[in-house]
């Protein structure tokens, strides 16, 4: 399906709606679709999506600017009409061939009232794309905008319903103020949240983003990190049979062990072998991840930090430690610490980590586990950003059925 993107400007312009319409577009693009951004300003940023430049559409277009101005005393001036009529030609020869367009805050705010108003006379012939209406902000119902609307036409288009326009906002607060603004029921208005790219925010690499992905850890309930070489000592089979256990509670629950093999022990070779195959009799492919098998030489130290932030709980079952560095990693990544009890560890985190014998029933380390994080409501929001309001959770949940449905 073509899909076109109205805004009054688009990346690189900084700007919340301008980042959320860069987001949909990559998605969509992602999707198959054909995608063509028109604002007033903006350069290509994807060369999966085209951007056209329109300056009538840009909100501080000196043209748009001066009818603003008389707009806002109540006066609609003489230029107002040949420059509606001026952007819907624009408009209609650059979104010949859409299925669907969708129009930021075109409909909801005052910004540029031509555009608003080319748009809509647009849509009222029959047999045009389908219109989704996005609104972020709403004028009618923003204190500060008041003294620069009047009643009537075209500040009317931004109040009342456009026929046969889907409506989304971003909040059930948005929703509930514009059901009453409009005078329509609440069921008729989607209300799809804007996302986070959750490997921009946290700094992933490609290669990282790339395993994230591939292993599915952001659908994760914790996700459980041990910073180790595989070696006997790290006693990483009590880790694999407490996930096994944490998962009868927490099926979602997954575990990543980031180093490869101990190098000057050639045994610790054999030891991976038989860890591989506890796992498969656990029937935890899937939930338990050497990234060994994906990265035999290791992953760097930037990597490592990453997986950090990716993760929701330290997980360090060792049998002996000389020190602890992955304790101080994790204080400072402000993760929940579950480690053995052991000297070492206990000096370096006291009271703030949550210990467990390394001879433990993993049933009971399970338990440990389960009930701390259960009871941190910061692990809590983690699981509910991650997996629910990324971009691409967005997209498949809500986003994609609407266009489905248009």
């Amino acid at each position: 399906m073509r899909i076109i993107l109205l805004h009054y400007a688009a990346p690189p312009v900084v700007g919340g709606v301008e980042t959320v319409l860069a987001k949909q577009a990559r998605l969509l693009a992602s999707a198959g679709h054909e995608v063509c951004v028109l604002a007033g300003r903006g350069a290509p940023w994807d060369d999966r999506v085209h951007v056209e430049v329109i300056p009538l559409l840009d909100s501080r277009h000196p043209r748009v600017l001066a009818v603003k101005a008389s707009l806002d005393q109540g006066i609609v001036p003489p230029d107002f009409e040949p420059l509606s009529a001026e952007i819907r030609d624009r408009l209609s020869e650059a979104m010949n061939g859409a299925g669907a367009v969708i129009a930021h805050n075109v409909a909801s705010l005052h910004k540029n009232l031509a555009f608003t108003a080319a748009l809509y006379e647009l849509f009222r012939a029959p047999g045009s794309a389908r219109l989704i209406l996005w609104h972020h902000d709403l004028a009618w119902t923003t204190p500060r905008y008041q003294s620069e609307l009047h009643p009537g036409w075209p500040w009317d288009l931004l109040r009342n319903p456009w026929p046969g326009a889907v409506h989304v906002v971003v909040s059930q607060a948005r929703r509930e103020e514009l059901a009453a603004l409009m005078g329509l029921s609440p069921e008729r208005i989607h209300v799809i949240a804007a996302g986070v790219d959750l490997h921009s925010f946290y700094g992933l690499s490609p290669r990282v983003a790339e395993l994230a992905d591939d292993l599915h850890l952001v659908e994760a309930a914790p996700l459980l990190i041990s910073p180790v070489r595989i070696t006997r000592r790290k006693n990483l089979e009590l880790g694999l049979k407490a996930l096994a256990a944490l998962r009868e509670r927490m099926p979602a629950a997954a575990w990543v062990v980031t180093g490869p093999p101990g190098a000057h022990n050639p045994s610790n070779l054999e030891y991976f072998e038989g860890l591989k195959e506890l796992r498969d009799g656990l029937n935890l492919t899937g939930a338990a991840h050497f990234l060994a098998e994906r990265v035999p030489e290791g992953l760097s130290e930037n990597g490592v930090s990453e997986f950090y932030r990716l993760a929701d709980a330290l997980l360090l079952p060792s049998r002996e430690e000389g020190f602890g560095i992955p304790i101080l990693e994790a204080g400072l990544a402000g993760l929940p610490i579950f480690c053995a009890d052991l000297p070492p560890l206990r000096a370096l985190a006291g009271h703030r980590a949550a210990y467990f014998s390394p001879d433990e029933p993993p049933a009971r380390v399970a338990a440990l586990i389960a009930n701390g994080l259960e009871n941190d409501p910061r692990y809590q929001m983690r699981v509910n950003v991650r997996q629910n309001y990324t971009w691409e959770a967005v997209f498949s949940a809500q986003i994609a059925p609407l266009l489905e449905e248009a």
